[in-house]
């Protein structure tokens, strides 16, 4: 699903050990040990130990405690790692035929949202799916796939085609708000993952990017990412007024699922929903 993988790399998390992966993690949720101890009937002074490294962990208490702190899957599997145990957690392609009934799912959920854009992305924003709304849009602001910049022509990534200065920028009046938010997530995958791996890779090539706020290197990653954004979109006399949600798929037991979301795009007008309510052919690029 994405060309940003890597196999060569070992997360920060492997290497350090599973005590500083807890510590991490405990300390990312706010929970205490004693608050921690308590949510997992585990005693404190076992955590501690493990923490400290003077204890090893079952491979149920890890994934006890993966399960205690909400860890994401893609950490769960390196905490059972770097404990000693094999990864419990796949990591498959959307068009695995065993994830049939998912792609099923996520295409009748596209159809439903037309005319309005809606896409399928993975945790590095890498676009997955994309319903006739969305590719309509793209073609809109961005123009025919060869006419692009070539960075953004030879990647399905949309937080680069945003935060590129030929891709989306010059058409987004909100750009910063809209820009800073995708680059909060990939701020966060890099946090979790460590060096070396593809989130790491991505936010180092989105931050080198010309016209990126200086501020934008070291955000404040303790405040949420918003489920609810609102985004303003101009070219040729044309305004479009859109809010966006973003959806995961409930408790799924797959990393590649676990890390999907589906955004769906809102007209917040009448001109805005008039717009896409024409034609495709009537939309020129």
């Amino acid at each position: 699903m994405s060309s940003r993988t890597s196999t060569s790399f070992v997360p920060t998390v492997v290497a350090s050990g599973f005590g500083q992966a807890l510590r991490f993690w405990r300390s990312r949720r706010g929970m205490s040990q004693l608050r921690m101890s308590v949510d997992s009937g585990i005693s404190q002074r076992h955590i501690s130990f493990l923490e400290s490294g003077r204890a090893r962990p079952s491979r149920e208490m890890v994934l006890k405690l993966g399960l205690v702190l909400d860890v994401p899957l893609r950490q769960r599997n390196m905490m059972l790692l770097a404990a000693g145990f094999a990864p419990l957690y796949r990591e498959r392609e959307l068009s695995d035929p065993e994830l049939r009934p998912v792609r099923q799912a996520l295409d009748l959920m596209l159809a439903q949202h037309e005319p309005y854009p809606a896409v399928v992305v993975d945790r590095l924003w890498n676009l997955a799916l994309a319903n006739g709304g969305a590719t309509r849009l793209i073609h809109w602001l961005l123009g025919p796939a060869q006419a692009r910049a070539a960075q953004i022509r030879s990647s399905p990534n949309l937080a680069l085609a945003m935060l590129h200065p030929e891709g989306l920028r010059r058409h987004v009046e909100n750009w910063r708000q809209v820009a800073a938010d995708m680059l909060h997530w990939v701020h966060r995958e890099a946090l979790a993952e460590g060096d070396g791996g593809p989130a790491r890779a991505l936010l180092d090539e989105l931050l080198a990017l010309d016209g990126i706020p200086s501020d934008w290197r070291d955000p404040d990653l303790e405040s949420r990412a918003t489920p609810f954004l609102a985004i303003r979109l101009i070219k040729g006399g044309v305004v479009l007024n859109l809010f966006t949600t973003i959806t995961t798929l409930g408790t799924p037991h797959d990393v590649t699922l676990h890390e999907l979301r589906v955004e769906c795009f809102y007209p917040t007008d009448e001109p805005t929903a008039q717009w896409f309510a024409r034609p495709a052919d009537a939309v020129a690029p």
